[in-house]
C-alpha cells in the first residue's frame, strides 16, 4: 500500500486525526482532542517510500488467521505486549482493496475503546435505535 492510498483512506474515516512520530510513522486515530485511540500505523520501507508497512488493530480472529500468513506478523512491540495488532509486511497474501476493509474494522474497534460519552458526542457506534 502507498503511503498517499492510505493516508489518503485514514483522513476519510469520521473523526480521524494523523500525526507523524516514532520514526516518520504515519499514526491514525479516532477520537477527539481530550481522547483519541490509535487504529493504524504506517512506516515506510526505507527505500523508494512508496511501500509502507501497516500496523493495525484486529479482532482475535482475524489475528489467528493472518498472523502466519505470508506478507503478516504479529506487531512488533504492540503484539508482544499483548496487544491484538496486526502488521503488513507486503502484499503478498492480499490486494490493497481487501486490505483497506481491515483498515476499517481497526477504526471501529479502536472508536470502541473511546468512552460512552465520547462515541455519543461524536455519534460513534450508534445502535440502530439511536440512529432513527
Amino acid at each position: 500500500m502507498r503511503r498517499e492510498d492510505f493516508n489518503r483512506l485514514c483522513q476519510s474515516l469520521p473523526h480521524t486525526s494523523h500525526v507523524v512520530q516514532w520514526g516518520g510513522a504515519d499514526v491514525w486515530k479516532v477520537g477527539d482532542e481530550g481522547q483519541a485511540k490509535v487504529f493504524a500505523i504506517g512506516m515506510g520501507d526505507g527505500g523508494s517510500g512508496d511501500w509502507l508497512e501497516v500496523s493495525f488493530k484486529c479482532s482475535r480472529m482475524s489475528f489467528d488467521v493472518l498472523m502466519d500468513a505470508p506478507g503478516f506478523r504479529p506487531a512488533p512491540y504492540l503484539a508482544s505486549r499483548g496487544m491484538i495488532w496486526l502488521q503488513r509486511t507486503s502484499q503478498e497474501s492480499m490486494i490493497d482493496d481487501a486490505f483497506k476493509a481491515y483498515l476499517r474494522e481497526s477504526y471501529r474497534l479502536a472508536s470502541l475503546n473511546l468512552t460512552k460519552a465520547c462515541q455519543r458526542r461524536l455519534r460513534l457506534n450508534r445502535t440502530t435505535a439511536e440512529r432513527s
